[in-house]
C-alpha cells in the first residue's frame, strides 16, 4: 500500500474528548442502520458493523439500547445518506457524509463551513476518486507475526499490514471488515484499538503551519455539525 491512515492520532484522541458528539453521532447511525434491515446485529450486517465501530469508542449500551429501541419502534423520522466533496487550503481535499432528515438545512451548513474557512465545495465526484474505501483495523499489543499468522491461517485476504504507532494495522477492503474481525475473534483476539470504515487518500499532501491551522479550523467547523458523521482528508 505505502501509506498511512493520516487520521490514527486524531481518531486514537477523539475517544477521548467530545465524547457527547461522538455518541450523539453514533447513536444516529445505530438508528438509521438498525432502520434499514432487522434490528439485530445477527440478521442486519450494516448494524452489526456501526456496533463493532462504536465498541471501540466506549458508546455506552444505554445509547446503544436507545437508538435500536427507537428504530423498534413507530418513529417516522426518514434520514438520507448525503456526501459532500470539496477543497481545504493549498488544494487539500476533504470528503463529508451526512446523515439528516432535512437537506435544505445539510447543504448550506456544509457550504458555510467550507467558505467561512478557506475553503470551497466542489461537484460530486471533484474528490472521491482520489480516495479509496477502506476498512482499517488497528491491535495493541500484537506484533506483525502473530497478526499475519491469524490472516494467514483463517485464509482471509488483506490489503496491507503496517506497524504505525505502536499499533499493527490492518487494511483491508470493505467487504472484508466482518471476516477480520472474526478471523481475530475466533483466534482469542476481541479488542480493538480501532475499527472503522474509512475513505483513504491515495495521496496525502503537507501543509504550511498557516495552511495547518486555517485547515484545522476547517475540519472541526465541519465535525460540529449536528448532521455531519464522518469528514475524509488528504492533510499529513
Amino acid at each position: 500500500m505505502g501509506r498511512k491512515w493520516n487520521n490514527i492520532k486524531e481518531k486514537k484522541a477523539s475517544k477521548d474528548a467530545n465524547t457527547s458528539r461522538i455518541y450523539a453521532k453514533f447513536g444516529l447511525e445505530i438508528y438509521v442502520a438498525a432502520r434499514k434491515g432487522e434490528p439485530d446485529p445477527e440478521a442486519n450486517r450494516a448494524l452489526k458493523v456501526v456496533l463493532e465501530r462504536a465498541k471501540t469508542y466506549n458508546v455506552p449500551k444505554a445509547i446503544i439500547d436507545r437508538a435500536i429501541d427507537k428504530a423498534k419502534g413507530s418513529s417516522d423520522e426518514i434520514y438520507e445518506e448525503l456526501r459532500y466533496e470539496g477543497f481545504g487550503p493549498n488544494g487539500s481535499m476533504i470528503i463529508v457524509d451526512a446523515l439528516t432528515n432535512n437537506v435544505n438545512r445539510t447543504a448550506p451548513a456544509v457550504r458555510s463551513a467550507f467558505n467561512k474557512n478557506g475553503g470551497n465545495m466542489g461537484v460530486s465526484g471533484s474528490v472521491a476518486y482520489m480516495f479509496d474505501a477502506t476498512a482499517v483495523i488497528g491491535l495493541e499489543g500484537k506484533s506483525m507475526d502473530e497478526v499475519m499468522e491469524v490472516l494467514l491461517e483463517a485464509d482471509v485476504d488483506v490489503r496491507d499490514i503496517v506497524e504505525e504507532d505502536e499499533m499493527v494495522m490492518v487494511y483491508a477492503d470493505p467487504e472484508q471488515f466482518h471476516a477480520v474481525q472474526e478471523a481475530f475473534k475466533q483466534a482469542g483476539i476481541s479488542e480493538f484499538a480501532i475499527a472503522e470504515l474509512t475513505m483513504l487518500a491515495q495521496n496525502n499532501v503537507t501543509l504550511s503551519e498557516e495552511g495547518q491551522v486555517q485547515f484545522d479550523k476547517l475540519i472541526e467547523a465541519l465535525e460540529d455539525l449536528e448532521d455531519v458523521q464522518q469528514v475524509y482528508h488528504n492533510v499529513e
